[in-house]
């Protein structure tokens, strides 16, 4: 058998309605929200909102409304409890897999499984890490699928092999267990490897926000272990020199108890990194485990070269409460926007009590209304005369930075140089710790209403900008601006990615997952659309999953020279009958009709959940 068999695979997480459903079939009902004219959806469509607007539909129709909508969004958080024993080649239902695609495998790190067989249910965020592997032969011209999880700490003790049942014991950040042990349980910092991952060197690791990688084998996708990443490169795990200030004597208290008590580690590696490729360098970055109890934080950035013998290490003292996710890097620089927050004091002692997630600890801060961002120098020996790093440059307008998809520093011959980064930023006022992904953690609801805003409230929601900081030649701020990315592009848009050869150069394209907006209880999440975004001429192309299918985040296969000559891979969860499909397109023609190459189907059975980061590696 190619898989074990298991009768939970097809079953949604415990997520149950707010409404008495009636059976998920399409029914002419009225919007929880509001009173809706039936639509006629388009199966798929490929527009081009700069020139034709071309759309092409098949002759299906759909009633959207908010039954369907609810039941669509629970179905992309579909535990699945199987995994391969052996590689399984995926039929190709659309197109064909081109002669000259590169052979290769895409990884794709995200959450397998959402609640256990003794009452207990978990963020998506805190869902075990289920790894996928899509595998590419260039002479056969097939593709071969291998789906497990990642045999981490809490998995194997949460996971009986012999019964094939599971028992949430670890909380993890961004839940409460119904079952099990609650009050007192200090099993918080829950690894599940589920956030990230990477091919470097000989090693494909998989990443979370807040604990060492796990290393699984490129073949078998068997997990090898813990791969110490940072603990080695540190010779004091107390981040440095004290200065004997409150907030020393504060840290000095607060680490037995995270230490010893809460096995935090000392220092929590952040999943996203970066690939230097001018350089050949994976970068990345950790930060102190009681900096997010303190009004202050510590950043050290790691530099390996392929092997993972590490080239430089930098680190940083920002006075300031933050809260990083990703990050930025220049040929000179490390850019950290200052995603503020704030302790709760009243959310804490439910936190530490059990009785709610450790996460409402937390709360953004959205006091200033500008948005500081940390200019590190990356190569403080040949800086020369640098600017204090310790003053952020201010950006005129408040945001809460979520992803970042390129910068880039260009210099003049009089020395001055401009910086400009390219993200997905949201408000402070939608962002929620305690809400992320709609999920309720008091009623165990996933609920899409919280990612999908009233009408005029877009503003809001993630959204691609420019940030552009011009310094003269010593490093002074001239001017700070941010700007939408494209002018007329208005739609909600999250995980930009680019070309991974131009990642820290000047870039013209950068590609994005966003929302067609034609389902009105779902408009702006979850996304069904892959943008096209041209910086230069400010076009856009789309292309579109169509009805009632979503997808995750694109990324880019490089082919030629030309920044645009290549694949984009993104797959398409089609969640109205259960099934994944692997998407090829030709980034050339999206908007056109035959952006698409090719539609590879995973086995039903292997159907799995919404996926997170992915990393492409080609074959050497």
């Amino acid at each position: 058998m190619l898989a074990k068999p298991t009768r939970y695979h097809i079953v949604p997480t415990k997520f149950p309605s707010p409404i008495n459903l009636p059976p998920l079939v399409s029914l002419k009902v009225p919007s929880l929200q509001a009173k809706t004219t039936p639509k006629t959806i388009p199966n798929a469509i490929s527009i081009n909102p700069t020139s034709s607007n071309h759309v092409s539909t098949l002759d299906d129709t759909l009633i959207d409304d908010s039954i369907s909508a609810f039941w669509d969004y629970q179905f992309l958080f579909v535990s699945q409890r199987s995994e391969t024993t052996k590689p399984i080649t995926l039929h190709v239902v659309d197109g064909s897999i081109p002669h000259d695609f590169p052979s290769g495998t895409y990884y794709l790190a995200g959450p397998g499984l959402f609640s256990d067989d003794h009452g207990s249910t978990v963020h998506p965020l805190d869902g075990h890490g289920y790894l996928r592997a899509f595998t590419f032969d260039g002479v056969d011209r097939e593709v071969k699928f291998m789906a497990k999880y990642v045999k981490t700490q809490a998995q194997v003790e949460e996971h009986d092999p012999t019964t094939d049942t599971w028992q949430f014991t670890h909380r993890g950040p961004f839940s409460v267990l119904k079952g099990g042990h609650k009050v007192g349980n200090t099993k918080v910092m829950k690894n599940v490897a589920n956030t990230s991952v990477v091919r470097w060197g000989e090693r494909v690791l998989c990443l979370w926000e807040g604990g060492e990688p796990y290393e699984i084998q490129s073949g078998s996708l068997d997990t090898v272990g813990r791969f110490d990443l940072i603990n080695g490169c540190d010779s004091a795990v107390d981040g440095g020199q004290s200065s004997g200030d409150i907030w020393d004597v504060a840290a000095g208290l607060l680490k037995p108890i995270l230490y010893g008590v809460f096995k935090m580690p000392p220092k929590r590696l952040l999943s996203h990194y970066k690939v230097d490729a001018s350089m050949n360098r994976l970068i990345t970055t950790s930060c102190n485990a009681e900096d997010m109890l303190l009004p202050r934080s510590s950043f050290t950035f790691y530099e390996y070269d392929s092997n993972f013998e590490l080239m430089n290490k930098q680190e940083f003292n920002i006075p300031d409460h933050l809260m990083i996710h990703d990050w930025a890097f220049t040929d000179t620089h490390y850019i950290l926007f200052a995603n503020r927050i704030k302790l709760d004091v009243v959310g804490s002692m439910a936190a530490v009590c059990g009785i709610s997630p450790m996460i409402s600890a937390l709360s953004v801060n959205p006091s200033k209304p500008t948005s500081p961002i940390y200019l590190l120098p990356r190569f403080p020996d040949k800086c020369g005369k640098a600017r204090d790093w310790r003053v952020p440059v201010e950006a005129p307008s408040q945001f809460w930075l979520l992803h970042v998809g390129n910068a880039f520093e260009i210099k003049d011959v009089n020395g001055n140089s401009e910086i400009k980064i390219q993200a997905a930023t949201c408000s402070y006022q939608w962002f929620n710790f305690q809400k992320v992904l709609g999920y309720n953690w008091q009623s165990d609801k996933l609920d899409p209403s919280i990612m999908n805003v009233n009408e005029g409230e877009q503003e809001l929601l993630p959204r691609l900008v420019q940030v552009s900081i011009q310094l003269d030649a010593d490093g002074n701020c001239q001017k700070c601006g941010v700007e939408p990315l494209i002018n007329k592009w208005k739609r909600s848009t999250d995980f930009p990615v680019i070309n991974p050869a131009f990642s820290g150069n000047k870039n013209k394209y950068i590609y994005a997952a966003t929302s067609s907006g034609y389902r009105q209880t779902l408009p702006h999440f979850p996304f069904d659309t892959v943008v096209k975004l041209n910086v230069l001429n400010q076009s856009v192309h789309t292309w579109s999953v169509g009805r009632r299918r979503f997808i995750g985040e694109p990324i880019f296969i490089p082919k030629g020279d030309e920044e645009d000559d290549g694949y984009l891979l993104v797959v398409e969860y089609a969640v109205s009958i259960q099934r994944c499909y692997l998407v090829i397109l030709d980034p050339k023609k999206m908007g056109e009709d035959d952006a698409l190459i090719a539609r590879l189907e995973v086995p039903k059975h292997l159907n799995f959940p919404l996926g997170f980061h992915g990393f492409w590696a080609t074959n050497k």
